[in-house]
């Protein structure tokens, strides 16, 4: 029988073709082989399931590739709880379709969160990736994320959401490996958000749960390109309504969770202001 993998890689994707071919080899040249990929399509329409089946058949065990019935698009939330559900490893990575990890991401995170046994994932700053173009103008424009709190330490809940809240123009956690069992604990992703925020739904539930580890170093390449997520959202002006339900449903758990009280609340609130204010511009 095969050794079950401590990391399972969870990879959704939608019509990305263009760009999974690189987060797959992205995996692939991990120097941590104690790993499996799940490749979740969420109802793709182009090449990229045919690239993923593919994949998946020249690893049988190791890749695999997971559907939802009938080939029906579900959302984000959605495909990586399906994933979830087949995933085998102690640890939970996702990588998304149009992104890449350094080499050495799993063997430094898997060391990290062993060597930190209270903390319930490990993250550190993402790289604004614009050079992958090849572009000279676009290569300037590379950079990293700026840190919530000073590197290499655990924080306690809930610092970190409350940091997330404030400063959520500039900076969300990538690339973050997470414990199942945590994972489990809260539940997973939320399937009622589809898109945008559905990441930060998970942080924050994470974040109120347990400490987690902000590390220096940088293991994710985040792709800038016109066809992201983000990118369509802030050109059709989705953002501010999306953060506004973001900020509803958080209010929501929170209340139901701790109450409404201390800096957390308070931040949510004033928050919320801001939200309603933006959304009636």
């Amino acid at each position: 029988m095969p050794e079950t993998p401590r990391v399972s890689v969870i990879m959704i994707f939608l019509n990305a073709e263009p760009f999974l071919a690189d987060a797959m080899g992205s995996v692939l040249a991990q120097t941590y082989d104690s790993w499996e990929l799940l490749l979740v399509d969420d109802g793709s329409s182009d090449a990229s399931t045919a690239r993923a089946q593919w994949a998946a058949a020249q690893a049988p065990g190791r890749v695999r590739y997971l559907a939802h019935p009938h080939h029906r698009n579900h959302g984000m939330s959605a495909s990586r709880n399906l994933g979830l559900r087949h995933a085998q490893g102690r640890y939970i990575a996702c990588l998304d379709a149009d992104d890449v990890w350094v080499p050495h991401t799993l063997a430094e995170q898997v060391a990290r969160l062993e060597a930190s046994p209270e903390a319930a994932m490990v993250y550190g700053p993402a790289r604004w990736w614009y050079s992958w173009t090849g572009r000279p103008a676009d290569g300037a424009r590379d950079g990293l994320q700026p840190l919530a709190f000073p590197p290499d330490r655990v924080i306690e809940p809930p610092q970190l959401l409350i940091r997330l809240l404030q400063q959520h123009q500039l900076y969300t956690p990538t690339g973050m490996l997470t414990r199942r069992t945590v994972l489990d604990r809260v539940g997973g992703f939320e399937p009622a958000f589809r898109g945008l925020y559905e990441d930060q739904v998970l942080l924050a539930k994470i974040c109120l749960e347990a400490p987690v580890l902000q590390a220096q170093a940088c293991w994710y390449h985040y792709r800038q390109h016109p066809a992201s997520c983000c990118q369509v959202a802030r050109r059709t002006g989705q953002n501010a309504a999306a953060r506004l339900t973001f900020l509803h449903w958080l209010t929501a758990y929170v209340a139901a969770r701790t109450g409404p009280q201390g800096d957390l609340w308070a931040t949510l609130q004033q928050e919320l202001w801001r939200a309603r204010g933006a959304t009636a511009m």
